[in-house]
């Protein structure tokens, strides 16, 4: 069987589609270096299998990811990265990101559970990104 370089999850309390949560998935994995150029994404079966979701759920964010240039379809063989959204701001992600596990481990410590994580972190993102516009 052949290793999985993506592998979708998806999250009923996220407030997106099915289809948004993968497309979002895949960009994230793109923008991230996690997915390069000629990775093949799992079939449309595989996918539904897994994740216990209709065909063409998968089959639509495939088609917006292909529409977008990320991702080309080769009939018969596959679904595979087209190109990435990585840039010259992948290096600092290493860093920042043990930042933020250190961040994360500390908030677990302070009793807070997963959706208070999520909550806290979404309002001071959303409040800092508000502080950088206006």
């Amino acid at each position: 069987m052949e290793e999985q370089v993506i592998e979708f999850h998806l999250d009923a309390r996220s407030g997106l589609s099915p289809y948004q949560q993968l497309v979002q998935q895949v960009r994230h994995a793109l923008r991230l270096g996690l997915l390069d150029v000629d990775d093949r994404l799992p079939t449309v079966k595989d996918v539904a299998g897994r994740l216990a979701i209709n065909p063409n759920t998968v089959l639509k964010a495939y088609r917006e990811l292909e529409h977008e240039g990320l991702v080309a379809a080769r009939p018969g063989v596959g679904t595979f990265v087209a190109r990435t959204l990585t840039d010259a701001t992948l290096a600092a992600h290493g860093p920042l990101r043990q930042d933020l596990r250190r961040w994360l481990s500390k908030a677990r410590r302070a009793g807070l559970d997963d959706e208070s994580i999520e909550a806290l972190f979404m309002t001071t993102f959303r409040t800092a990104a508000q502080e950088d516009i206006g």
